[in-house]
């Protein structure tokens, strides 16, 4: 009897790989805080949540090329459509959309948010691992 580890792990694998990448869009915001024109962009943890059940439900949509040259899609799924900008509360002489207290909390709480995932993740590896086990 073979295992499935995307039965057996549930979302957890696919929130923890958000809170990563996540992470590097807010370190990026951090960074960018004083480039003139940058525009702060953040992800929104509900519809990539969402997008991931519906693949789960309908399974995921494949492109087919019709010509050896035609270019691959790949990262559609994921990639920018889940980036979002991010509204400024103050506006800046420079159009710098990014508030450095506000991106160092997101970063901050993501971490924690990163944590728990990554707990519980931990927590399906030792269940599997005891049941392989027989205890």
């Amino acid at each position: 009897m073979s295992i499935n580890f995307d039965k057996a792990l549930g979302i957890h694998e696919q929130a923890l790989a958000f809170r990563a990448q996540r992470a590097e869009v807010l370190a990026n915001n951090i960074v960018n805080a004083d480039t003139p024109n940058y525009k702060a962009r953040d992800m929104d943890f509900s519809s990539v949540l969402a997008e991931q059940s519906d693949k789960a439900k309908n399974g995921s949509f494949a492109l087919n090329t019709t010509n050896t040259r035609h270019i691959e899609a790949e990262g559609l799924s994921n990639g920018d459509a889940a980036l979002q900008y991010r509204t400024p509360m103050q506006p800046s002489l420079d159009q710098n959309t990014v508030d450095a207290q506000i991106e160092q909390s997101n970063y901050a709480k993501n971490s924690v948010d990163f944590q728990a995932s990554f707990t519980l993740l931990n927590a399906r590896f030792k269940g599997l691992v005891s049941a392989l086990r027989g205890e």
